[in-house]
């Protein structure tokens, strides 16, 4: 089935329209696997898509599905599908980050599909972080070349237990060791984290060199950390010039029902602006690519 396509940003991305109402099970496999390898993202819209029909098509490319044990955010399980999750757990802007990029085990595809669009505002945001290292001043560049960023906190015993889901530290040790995530346990069986990644990685499709990371969400979330990995701080300086350059070149999506984005979690950073109509309704999966990548 040939695929109608538009670019959604100069550089980046890929819009697939539905324009002869046929099933998105139906499209060509191939021709959507070289599209993704190119553009990073492809946004599919127009498709008479449900939650069966989102999970069905995101199985036909993508295996290892994973739940969300060790992540920041808490997410809903949608029809007792630990791997099908809703992003809405509060309702504010979220900057820019790969997804789950301050430990060492990352999904490498994110999948996300609108049931139910806010009705203004809340729009998902895209950004290459090839093209955002590009496009970084020569002492940033450096900079990040050259050091690497240390994420680390403390959970009470409650928190851990959520984000971990578990209450066995066991379990969270071994969570921990299999990420290089170091971990402290104390007397009160609260624990406190640390680990330590680059800022750039080279991306899966090119081995181009990207900004990517969980930096900017981060330090808006909690603007101590993280920090660099000789203890130095991440100056305010340093997060404008990195917001600034990362806008000019953002991509949003405003959501429209059915909709389903497909996203490169080693090449496209995300997030989203905020909102407030509690019917905002978004899915996601965290998987890998069933396909050479």
């Amino acid at each position: 089935m040939k695929i109608n396509t538009q670019l959604l940003s100069e550089n980046v991305g890929q819009q697939i329209i539905n324009t002869d109402n046929i099933n998105i099970l139906d499209l060509n496999r191939e021709e959507i696997i070289n599209l993704f390898k190119s553009y990073g993202f492809l946004l599919f819209r127009g498709f008479e898509n449900s939650v069966d029909t989102f999970t069905e098509f995101t199985n036909s490319l993508s295996k290892d599905f994973r739940d969300y044990s060790g992540g920041v955010f808490n997410r809903r399980v949608i029809n007792g599908n630990a791997t099908l999750l809703t992003v809405n757990d509060f309702k504010d802007e979220i900057k820019l980050h790969g997804e789950m990029y301050y430990q060492q085990d990352i999904p490498l595809m994110l999948w996300f599909f609108c049931a139910h669009p806010a009705s203004q505002d809340g729009e998902t945001i895209l950004c290459d972080g090839r093209q955002l290292f590009n496009e970084l001043s020569s002492p940033l560049k450096e900079l990040f070349s050259n050091k690497k960023l240390k994420y680390f906190g403390h959970l009470a015993k409650e928190d851990w237990q959520k984000k971990y889901k578990t209450d066995d530290l066991r379990v969270v040790e071994q969570i921990c060791r299999s990420n290089n995530v170091l971990l402290q346990i104390n007397e009160d069986e609260s624990i406190d984290y640390q680990f330590i990644c680059p800022a750039i990685h080279p991306s899966r499709c090119g081995k181009y060199p990207t900004f990517i990371n969980s930096l900017l969400a981060a330090k808006h979330r909690n603007p101590n950390t993280p920090c660099f990995d000789d203890d130095s701080e991440i100056t305010d300086d340093i997060v404008s010039e990195l917001n600034e350059v990362a806008e000019r070149i953002t991509t949003e999506i405003s959501w429209q029902t059915g909709d389903i984005l497909m996203v490169d979690n080693t090449r496209i950073m995300h997030g989203r602006r905020a909102f407030s109509d509690t019917q905002r309704d978004i899915y996601l999966r965290l998987c890998s690519p069933a396909f050479p990548f």
